[in-house]
């Protein structure tokens, strides 16, 4: 009989956890019937919750103490510290990663461990369809997201993957092996390679509260995500840099012919002023671009724990 870990984050997710429980147990039911073939153990991770999550995860752990564990954070760190905490808790045969609302629908969890046992993968993904609901600016952005890092990334990132997928403990164990403190799980789940494949499902509406992702946190994720695997934007830097003092040299040439065969001409403070902007812009947008990679290096040789766990079972 395996074991089958699953990793589930939670922030503010009171109403979602006795809900979520319920329903993966029924599944992991039909998986052992009519033979025995998973036993089931789940990993809750509270990161940092202000509600009653932490006190649900405590209810199901007093209810069932060989199977329901949780970990809970001393503040909000964040999902992907969440789910590292999770993984690294983990002592299953093979691992799942969920989210706790069951937008991930637990029902593919039969055939997904089915891919691993008898054809030999050693990760199933899942890629999800348009959300419903979700808005034309969100889905457009979303999109734009995976085209623009396959295109500066060598690792391919497979366009609206989730992170809700089974690993084996192999591909567990590498991932885990990985110590940067910047982690971007999408990128990092695929760069480690493996045989992998993907499952595709319909959108399902959240079982219970109300998602904690807006524009703003999923534009700074994807930003994350685009500089921790691509160097893209600091060979853009470069480039823009030569660009600009290629023209720049051409200007001067121009000026230099114009007074020796014209004559010069009265200097034109708008003209100037929006020069020297254009120019200071440039400078400012690629040393925005270093900043990021220096702040980056900064964090990791700080050597910081990813997060600090106030409370476990």
């Amino acid at each position: 009989m395996k074991k089958i870990s699953l990793v589930v984050p939670c922030y503010n997710e009171e109403e979602s956890i006795p809900l979520f429980y319920r329903t993966v147990s029924k599944v992991i039911d039909s998986m052992n019937t009519p033979t025995p073939t998973v036993t089931p153990e789940y990993i809750f991770v509270d990161d940092g919750s202000d509600d009653r999550t932490l006190e649900e995860m405590k209810t199901l752990h007093q209810q069932f103490p060989e199977t329901v564990h949780y970990r809970s954070f001393s503040r909000n760190f964040g999902k992907e510290s969440a789910l590292a905490a999770g993984l690294q808790a983990t002592t299953g045969d093979v691992v799942a990663v969920m989210d706790v609302d069951l937008q991930d629908p637990p029902a593919l969890l039969p055939k997904m461990f089915k891919l691993i046992e008898q054809d030999g993968y050693d990760c199933v993904g899942t890629i999800q369809k348009e959300r419903r609901g979700q808005s034309r600016l969100r889905a457009f952005l979303s999109s734009s997201f995976y085209r623009v890092i396959n295109r500066l990334s060598d690792v391919r990132i497979e366009p609206n993957a989730r992170d809700y997928r089974l690993m084996t403990r192999q591909f567990v164990d590498t991932v885990l092996s990985l110590p940067e403190f910047n982690r971007f799980s999408k990128g990092i789940f695929s760069w480690v390679g493996f045989k992998t494949t993907y499952l595709t499902y319909e959108s399902q509406p959240r079982a219970a509260g109300k998602t904690h992702w807006n524009l703003r946190q999923l534009f700074s994720y994807s930003i994350e995500g685009i500089i921790d695997f691509s160097s893209a934007p600091l060979r853009l830097a470069t480039w823009v840099g030569g660009i600009s003092f290629v023209l720049s040299l051409i200007g001067l040439i121009f000026v230099f012919v114009r007074a020796l065969t014209v004559g010069g001409s009265v200097a034109g403070w708008p003209s100037l002023v929006v020069i020297v902007l254009l120019i200071g812009g440039i400078q400012l947008f690629c040393l925005g671009i270093l900043g990021q990679y220096i702040n980056k290096i900064y964090l990791e040789t700080k050597h910081r724990p990813k997060f600090i766990i106030r409370e476990k079972k």
